[in-house]
């Protein structure tokens, strides 16, 4: 009679020889494919956001000394802004935008569509192999958006909403 333990390690030694061999079989995630898809999704929910929080709570900060809902979004697409310049090779600074340039919610909506089309359209002009060597400036955005996306869930929720990505889908 053979031994559980010897079961056992017979069982996971042919686990390991099939996850071995089927990963060998996969190939790696096209970078660019990657880095272009997480850049769309996490914009796409920002600009969900950004349409969908009401207009008379744009000026809603956590605290006094913290950035407006509008601020945040402003500030978000500083970045993407830079990532489209800086995406093309133009020598750009990663800046901030001035808030008070966007008077009200459809300006600031307007902003960020432009800019995140703006990096879009740099993003696909930009050569895969390019990728591949390095992912700057995309990822450094990426993350940057990506934090403030949290942020932003935290502006819903202390306004008693549900972000978008949050609700239910129908």
């Amino acid at each position: 009679m053979t031994h559980p333990r010897t079961c056992l390690a017979i069982g996971l030694a042919c686990l390991v020889a099939v996850a071995a061999v089927h990963g060998q079989n996969r190939q790696p995630p096209d970078p660019m494919k990657a880095i272009s898809g997480t850049f769309t999704s996490v914009h796409k929910n920002i600009l969900d956001m950004a349409e969908d929080f009401p207009a008379e709570k744009y000026g809603f900060k956590p605290k006094p000394e913290m950035r407006s809902f509008g601020e945040v979004i402003v500030h978000v697409f500083s970045g993407t802004t830079y990532a489209a310049k800086a995406g093309k090779g133009e020598a750009a600074q990663w800046t901030e935008l001035d808030p008070k340039n966007y008077k009200d919610k459809a300006a600031v909506v307007a902003g960020l569509k432009k800019a995140i089309a703006d990096a879009d359209a740099s993003m696909k002009a930009t050569p895969a192999t390019r990728f591949a060597a390095s992912p700057e400036p995309w990822l450094s955005v990426i993350e940057h958006s990506a934090e403030h996306y949290g942020l932003l869930v935290a502006y819903y929720r202390l306004n008693g909403l549900v972000p978008p990505a949050s609700r239910p889908k129908k």
